[in-house]
């Protein structure tokens, strides 16, 4: 029953390596392989392959955030349902990891929300941490996860609008407040009376 709740792709795009150099255009600029093709699924690629193999192709780009994988959700949620998963704004863009990522073994008091596969701790009520725990959390068959995105209308879950609510805080359309060392005039001063 897990298989058909994932997408052939998934287990093939988590075990991938990224950001290697190209084979066929390691002496170019932008030759690290940071592409994954949906359609082929094969290994990482370059921008110069993407527009010779793969033009007509399903392809998301893989980004770094300290030193680990990430994709925009903007890409991702087009193919995948990404409900339950925590995702991150960083550099502006709304992201998401693909796999776990270790965290230190510390004491989780106080802590309210953690991943249930990993037990990473998350900033909101999601259930996992990466793409790669909510495979491990459909396979194990723990709730009703899964990957499929409804054809006929997507359902949102609390997940998703509170993911659209914080999309609003980040709209890119207004403009950014004044930095906070501008030079304002406070007025007309005002001495303060003399004591009689």
């Amino acid at each position: 029953m897990a298989t058909m709740l994932v997408p052939p792709w998934l287990e093939s795009l988590l075990s991938t390596a990224f950001f290697t150099v190209c084979r066929s255009h390691g002496d170019a600029g932008r030759s690290e392989c940071n592409m994954y093709c949906l359609d082929c699924k094969g290994d990482s690629f370059c921008f110069y392959c993407r527009s010779s193999k793969h033009k007509d192709h399903q392809v998301i780009q893989i980004r770094r955030s300290s030193y680990h994988d990430v994709v925009r959700v903007t890409e991702i949620q087009k193919v995948l349902d990404i409900s339950g998963v925590q995702t991150y704004v960083i550099n502006s863009a709304r992201v998401l990891f693909l796999n776990e990522r270790p965290q230190p073994k510390s004491g989780k008091l106080g802590v309210s929300h953690l991943c249930d596969i990993c037990g990473r701790t998350l900033l909101d009520p999601f259930r996992f941490c990466s793409l790669g725990c909510k495979l491990v959390g459909i396979k194990r068959n723990t709730g009703n996860a899964s990957f499929n995105i409804e054809e006929e209308g997507i359902i949102i879950s609390k997940e998703e609008e509170m993911r659209e609510g914080s999309q609003r805080d980040i709209n890119p359309s207004t403009p950014p407040p004044p930095p906070s060392n501008a030079r304002r005039r406070k007025g007309i001063p005002h001495r303060a009376p003399f004591g009689s």
